[in-house]
């Protein structure tokens, strides 16, 4: 994710206010508040193109073998942006098993799968990619409340649901140029 200047500059001043609470202006306050509401848009729209990616992902595998090279580079994609492997890729995975990258994803699914049960046995989860942010410690929020009372937590935006866009919306389809016509050769005119 990608800082502008200007949201650098908040983000250094909320760090500020969080750090010395006590000197915070209404104009602080909100700027930190819509800091925050571009961080949550930006992790909703990651969230959305992840489902892009697993929708993708699930068409390709229903169309094997014969989609095999893009199954292939997009489940590589799905795991390095923190997918975890279903039992319908490892099948999936073993039929393909011919396919050097087919043989080198399973491998590393497979290990990705063990170390997530052995994390479930063990009594923990795996811990996401990343986390909501919900709310910036500090702040006139925290003065106003006494110590004893206890934080009313924060009401969540209702999830407003978006189309998800088909691959050939995305990535249409390339268009072959034209064969070219070979030009009629010149009419010669009888002078007579």
């Amino acid at each position: 994710m990608a800082f502008s200047a200007d949201e650098l500059r908040v983000l250094r001043r909320a760090l500020a206010i969080a750090l010395h609470p006590s000197h915070v202006s209404d104009e602080d306050v909100q700027d930190c508040l819509r800091l925050a509401d571009s961080v949550d848009e930006a992790v909703d729209e990651g969230a959305r193109l992840r489902a892009f990616l697993l929708a993708d992902l699930a068409r390709y595998r229903q169309a094997l073998p014969g989609t095999a090279a893009g199954y292939l580079e997009l489940l590589a994609d799905a795991l390095a942006a923190g997918y975890s492997p279903g039992p319908d890729d490892l099948a999936a995975l073993r039929a393909l098993r011919g396919n050097p990258v087919a043989g080198a994803l399973l491998n590393h699914c497979r290990a990705l799968t063990e170390q997530a049960v052995r994390a479930k046995l063990a009594g923990r989860t795996v811990p996401a990619s990343r986390t909501r942010l919900l709310a910036l410690p500090g702040g006139r929020a925290e003065d106003a409340q006494p110590a004893s009372e206890p934080r009313k937590p924060t009401p969540e935006r209702p999830a407003q649901p978006r189309p998800v866009p088909t691959p050939a919306e995305v990535f249409p389809p390339k268009r072959r140029p034209a064969p070219a016509v070979p030009a009629a050769p010149p009419q010669q005119l009888a002078v007579g």
